[in-house]
């Protein structure tokens, strides 16, 4: 037995598939009955879209950690945090899963991270699905998901999104037992 599903192929990565990502993520949503969307928005752009959108969902937003670019400092905009906190969307702040203490060593000492080796694989089929299993992960850490449910992660290529999966997330310390199960959109 087998199923036939659509994928949908971006003719590249980028911003300008930030809509349609959205909007093909929450049709499958609700032909799937998954309540869970977590979408990455460092600067809020993806995450305003995505909480008007997404109003009837849990929509958790991960927003990179502080101190990334400066100690102390977020990359997100002030009053897009505040919009999509009106929207009901649930915003975490967190060090990568793939990052953190491995991109230490390596900036320090030189050599390349296990961590790394996993996020160049999963680069092999976009950045977006990358950044997909790194924030459900991440969701899941927090406590914001469920390990035993899907849910639709969306994520992408430096700002906004232009990747859907529908997945079966795990404990960053799990990571081998997250399921990707369809692919919803992606670039090319």
């Amino acid at each position: 037995m087998y199923s036939k599903k659509e994928t949908v192929y971006f003719e590249k990565s980028g911003k300008e598939n930030t809509e349609d990502t959205l909007k093909l993520a929450k049709k499958r949503a609700e032909e799937l009955g998954i309540k869970n969307i977590i979408v990455a928005s460092y600067t809020g752009y993806t995450g305003v879209i995505a909480s008007e959108i997404f109003q009837d969902h849990n929509l958790v937003i991960s927003a990179g950690m502080m101190g990334f670019r400066e100690p102390n400092e977020s990359r997100m905009d002030p009053k897009a945090r505040e919009k999509m906190e009106s929207n009901g969307a649930k915003m975490f702040y967190h060090l990568h899963a793939f990052g953190g203490l491995g991109r230490a060593v390596k900036n320090k000492f030189g050599p390349i991270q296990v961590d790394e080796i996993i996020a160049h694989s999963l680069r092999l089929f976009s950045q977006g699905v990358k950044v997909c299993c790194e924030i459900s992960c991440m969701a899941a850490d927090a406590g914001l998901i469920r390990t035993d449910e899907e849910c639709i992660a969306i994520g992408g290529s430096g700002g906004g999104a232009d990747t859907a999966v529908v997945l079966k997330p795990s404990n960053t310390h799990r990571f081998f037992d997250t399921k990707i199960h369809e692919i919803i959109c992606m670039p090319r």
